[in-house]
């Protein structure tokens, strides 16, 4: 089981430091959580991949780190957003797509979870994000908060939260337009 867990370490870094980006803070949940199978392996009984186990207790463990740091957040600390009008030259006055940013198809985009090469361009689209839009985004579709919760745990409004939610999918579906379902970008360097 160690010789598995450590294959996992880089793989588990890399998510906990795009939920908390803070290197320290990630290493940290990665050492709790393979200390945590470690000692608990007598309760892991097969019935899921040890891979999804190590993973299930990592995301407890950021989710702790996250609640640790609501309790205690710096002083003046905001959410840094996207700027309000960062995406008000895609549309016309009536709202609607300008013929020059139109969204592309996207064919299958289900097909492209099956990819590698997917994943990492959604974590680099991802890391492109403010920190804090990011961990709100991430919180919500990554670690499974509702929005009451992210808003009691990052102490924002639930107005803020749906807007900081609404501009990091926008700038994730622009990321993901422009580097993946482009067909012409696909093949560039990142």
């Amino acid at each position: 089981m160690e010789k598995e867990l450590i294959s996992f370490r880089s793989d588990m870094l890399k998510f906990a430091w795009l939920q908390l980006r803070d290197e320290a803070s990630a290493e940290d949940a990665v050492q709790e959580a393979i200390t945590a199978a470690l000692t608990g392996k007598k309760k892991y009984d097969n019935r899921a991949q040890l891979k999804t186990w190590v993973f299930a207790i990592l995301k407890n463990k950021i989710v702790d780190i996250i609640r640790e740091r609501a309790r205690y957040p710096n002083a003046g600390t905001a959410i840094d957003e996207i700027q309000e009008d960062a995406y008000d030259d895609l549309f016309d006055e009536s709202g609607h797509w300008q013929d020059h940013a139109r969204p592309s198809t996207w064919g299958n985009p289900e097909s492209s979870y099956s990819s590698q090469q997917f994943w990492q361009i959604f974590e680099i689209c991802l890391t492109r994000l403010p920190d804090n839009t990011a961990r709100v985004f991430m919180m919500r579709e990554m670690l499974g908060f509702e929005t009451e919760e992210i808003c009691k745990e990052l102490a924002i409004s639930p107005t803020n939260c749906w807007v900081v939610l609404h501009r990091a999918r926008m700038a994730l579906r622009l990321c993901l337009n422009d580097k993946w379902f482009n067909a012409e970008n696909r093949d560039v360097e990142l």
